[in-house]
Formats: structure tokens, sequence, C-alpha cells
């Protein structure tokens, strides 16, 4: 059997083989990189494998992790504007959910920590998502895009965004989310845009959640507000 699948690969075309070493490289991603409402994932690098939280996955982890991605990307598909909202990534420590605050759509009332009826949907809707699953650390994050200097908005960006990822923390736990499972709130202004985009696109302008896989060697500790310095 296993000379018959060696013939096989070896007579495939190289997009096929590529495929099959990322099914191996990396169970979290799917054989094909296209996927609705899912950011492709980057292949682990080896710092993280050094640190063991890719290694450190069991089974049963990423069983969850998988049913978790299904469950989101099941609610995304209630419409167009949601999948333009949400956008999933799997990476070797968990999934990373970004929610983004566009001007077409708002999830906050400009330049404020305020849910729109919109985001409060959004949120509201997410949590009952991430509810059933206790078994991960939670982590969030708020993110704005860059404004002009002379902005009245580029003085409190700092602000904003921690504001902001604690009002999703509030939100989530309000929604059914256990208060134990977030470990990590933050604010990064406009320090983190998204790759392949100027800081100044509002796509920047974003909530993430993060779903972390349990770290046995990782000492518990209660939520943490963090608003990084500038």
């Amino acid at each position: 059997m296993a000379l018959f699948l060696l013939l096989w690969l070896t007579a495939q075309d190289k997009k096929i083989k590529q495929a099959v070493e990322r099914a191996f490289r990396n169970p979290f991603s799917a054989v094909n990189k296209e996927s609705t409402g899912i950011i492709p994932n980057p292949e682990p690098s080896s710092q993280n494998k050094a640190k063991g939280n890719y290694e450190s996955v069991t089974a049963i982890e990423l069983q969850m992790l998988r049913k978790v991605t299904e469950d989101i990307a099941r609610m995304l598909k209630q419409s167009q504007e949601l999948e333009r909202t949400v956008q999933m990534q799997l990476t070797p420590d968990g999934l990373r959910i970004n929610i983004f605050d566009r001007s077409q759509k708002p999830i906050f009332e400009p330049d404020t920590a305020q849910f729109t009826a919109y985001g409060n949907w959004v949120f509201s809707t997410l949590a009952w998502e991430i509810a059933r699953y206790q078994s991960f650390r939670i982590e969030l994050e708020g993110h704005t895009e860059t404004e002009p200097p002379d902005s009245p908005e580029s003085i409190h960006k700092w602000d904003l965004s921690t504001e902001r990822a604690n009002a999703a923390r509030a939100k989530l736990v309000a929604s059914g989310v256990a208060p134990g499972q977030i470990y990590k709130v933050s604010g990064f202004a406009d320090t983190q845009p998204l790759d392949g985009f100027a800081s100044t696109n509002e796509i920047n302008r974003r909530v993430t959640v993060l779903l972390k896989v349990e770290n046995p060697d990782q000492p518990e500790s209660p939520a943490v507000l963090a608003q990084n310095p500038p």
C-alpha cells in the first residue's frame, strides 16, 4: 500500500504535491487554501515549534479547533455582510477571529467604544458560539488605522483601541462566555496593520478575538487589561 501511495505521489503535478505536503505539515489548514471567510494561515515557524506551541496541540484540542471553526463558518454564511465583517485564521496557537469596524457596516459608533446595533448582534452571536467551548483561553486585541497627525482621533487611538477590546470582553461575558476564560485584553492602536494593507486603510480598524489552546506549562492568571505603550 505504501509503495502504491509513493508511486501515485511521484506521478502528480506540483500543485497536488504541495497540497499533500501542507496536509501533513500543518493539520490546521485545509488542503485547499481557498475557503470562504477563513484567511489562509501561515506555515508554523521554527520559532513556534521551538516554543512547543504547535507540537503541544493534542488530537482532542485539534478536533475542538476544527469544530468551533466549522460552527462559526456556518454562522457567517447567514449573510454576505457578516462574511465581510468577520474573518478567521487558524494558527499554531489557536483560532484568530477578526471583527472589522467598516464604515458601511460599523461595529462601533464613530470614535467610541459604544456598540452599534449591528455590532451588538455580531458579538452576541459570536459569544454564543464561543461559549460552547470552555477549554480555550481567550485574548482580545483592539486595533485602529493610522489617522492624520492633526486629526483629533490620532491623539486617543491607544485609549480607543484598548476600550474597544474591553467592550468586546464585556459583551462576550454578558452573552455567555465564562469570565475565567479571558486572560488578556490589549490595545495596539495602529502599530499592527494587516499584511498587504497600508496602515491608513480602515480595514485595520478591528477587534481580534484569539481562542488559544490551553498550555499546561503556562500558569493560570486572571484577565489582564493592557494598553501597549506607543
